[in-house]
């Protein structure tokens, strides 16, 4: 069984993270206008995609209605 301390991100986090990036990019839209979309700040966005802070279950919900995308799309593996 593997085991992460609180807080740390695991290779899932950080895949839905650069996911969230790659989203984004294709909607064209800054950190800054992602985050005005769900009401967080710009720093906040900038944290998710680079895996620093996990990216809880409702937030991504929200993420994914602002970039127009299928909630399961930020699960993907990537290529």
């Amino acid at each position: 069984m593997i085991r992460y301390t609180k807080g740390s991100a695991t290779p899932r986090d950080v895949q839905i993270g650069l996911n969230i990036r790659e989203a984004r990019n294709l909607a064209l839209i800054s950190q800054q206008e992602l985050a005005r979309r769900i009401g967080i700040t710009f720093q906040q966005i900038q944290k998710y995609e680079s895996g620093k802070n996990r990216v809880a279950a409702s937030r991504l919900e929200h993420i994914a209605r602002a970039l127009d995308m299928p909630l399961m799309w930020f699960f993907s593996e990537g290529e």
